[in-house]
């Protein structure tokens, strides 16, 4: 691969690792995707990339435009710093709930930050809806985007056009199964889609946490859920307009006292300095493999850094709040 030239080019290709203690725990080769590795730190550089690429070639948005978008925090980085590049202006409106590195690190990169109280997205006061609602009342001569994560097919078609390519080149075409949690559903569907046509056979499964409602959609046709979780960026209660179509065959529900262990298995035992939505990923694959019998080749998401979630994951109190075990070297 050539040296990139920019931070849009410099996406992706992120090494495939495999982990030591999952891969022993069930018999399987179980690896992840270190899209931590991404210029902006998670896997959310690829859907901000293509994103913002494909609505330029569009004639929807130049230099000098406002990019807007409602987001928990990564696709807000991801997009920040490709419209730096592309010399784009980015709003981003969060809820208030999301951590504050990831609200101080949106500010630092120039990013125009807005909050609002967390509410159900059938709430008309919903973050999502209210950044809608921003990008239609704004102006400029270069245009508006709504980015639109959630619904905007430019996402999972990025997966299709660079996660999956990777994965299959990585893995030689051995993959017995893919499995990762469903935020927007760019990742999943994308994966999905591409890898289905070329295997049929391979198993893509949803790790869900408590809070959501794709471990019953998937289960049952129905989007139910109770419960809540301390992960952030992940958990859907809706069939967004990537995920619809989706080619998924199986759905664990991994709750946080299961996670949260793998987490720190996975900082202390095998230095991945992973966020929560990783461990869940990890844990969801480490079942997948264990349903699926030994043997087989399993690839899941490492999403991102646990550094955006420092103040909460390891804090003590937070932790017993919530009867989590504290990390051991605590």
């Amino acid at each position: 691969m050539p040296n990139p030239n920019n931070f849009l080019e410099a996406v992706g290709q992120t090494p495939l690792i495999r982990l030591r203690l999952a891969s022993q725990l069930t018999g399987c080769d179980i690896y992840g995707k270190c899209e931590f590795m991404n210029p902006g730190g998670s896997v959310k550089d690829r859907a901000a990339k293509y994103m913002l690429l494909d609505a330029m070639e569009a004639g929807l948005i130049e230099p000098g435009g406002i990019v807007v978008e409602g987001t928990a925090g990564n696709t807000g980085i991801g997009l920040a710093l490709a419209g730096n590049a592309l010399g784009l202006k980015t709003v981003i409106v969060m809820p208030e709930t999301q951590s504050e590195e990831k609200k101080a690190t949106l500010r630092s990169m120039g990013a125009e930050l807005r909050t609002f109280p967390a509410v159900p997205y059938r709430d008309p006061a919903n973050y999502v809806h209210q950044a809608r609602r921003l990008a239609e009342s704004l102006s400029s001569e270069h245009g508006v985007f709504y980015a639109n994560q959630w619904d905007n097919r430019s996402n999972r078609e990025g997966h299709m056009r660079s996660t999956a390519p990777e994965l299959w080149e990585q893995t030689q075409g051995k993959i017995d199964g893919f499995i990762c949690a469903v935020g927007t559903g760019g990742t999943l569907a994308g994966v999905s889609l591409w890898l289905k046509e070329r295997m049929p056979g391979v198993v893509i499964a949803a790790a869900d946490p408590d809070g959501a409602g794709i471990y019953s959609w998937v289960k049952t046709g129905e989007m139910r859920s109770s419960g809540s979780s301390i992960t952030e960026g992940i958990g859907q209660n809706r069939v967004t307009g990537n995920l619809e179509g989706a080619l998924i065959d199986e759905a664990f529900n991994i709750p946080d006292a299961e996670l949260v262990p793998v987490l720190w298995d996975l900082i202390g035992k095998e230095g991945l300095y992973l966020g929560a939505s990783s461990a869940i990923n990890v844990a969801g694959a480490i079942r997948l493999g264990k349903a699926l019998g030994p043997g087989r080749t399993i690839v899941t998401i490492l999403c991102d850094s646990a550094a955006r979630y420092a103040s909460r994951l390891f804090d003590p109190d937070f932790l017993r709040a919530r009867n989590l075990p504290l990390p051991p070297w605590l």
